[in-house]
């Protein structure tokens, strides 16, 4: 039988949920945006300390000396960053399907009995 009270509860509690879970993700968004904003001012940074050094340089091996390191150390930085940032965005899947997981345990639960 259908009660007015039970259904206003459970609705309650799904906004309840749903209102934290949508602070949570966009608290994991803005820390992503954070860390992009940091990596892009400190490659940026690195870039210029590279062509201020690049201007200094005497002679063409230095040149390619100085220019393979930069690339070297720039590829590695964009790597680690990069492993970084798909770590936080499976953290924020993962933060996102959470309040779901209890409530599709539920439903697959008589679908697996029944199998």
């Amino acid at each position: 039988m259908f009660n007015i009270d039970d259904a206003s509860k459970k609705s309650k509690e799904a906004m309840d949920t749903m209102l934290k879970n949508y602070s949570e993700v966009t608290k994991g968004f803005q820390a992503i945006a954070a860390e992009a904003t940091d990596y892009s001012k400190k490659s940026f940074h690195d870039f210029a300390s590279f062509m201020e050094a690049m201007t200094s340089v005497k002679s063409v091996e230095a040149a390619f000396e100085l220019q393979t390191s930069f690339m070297k150390s720039s590829y590695e930085g964009f790597v680690a960053e990069a492993t970084k940032m798909g770590e936080m965005y499976a953290d924020l899947a993962k933060m996102a399907y959470k309040p779901y997981e209890a409530t599709m345990g539920k439903v697959m639960a008589p679908m697996s009995a029944a199998a």
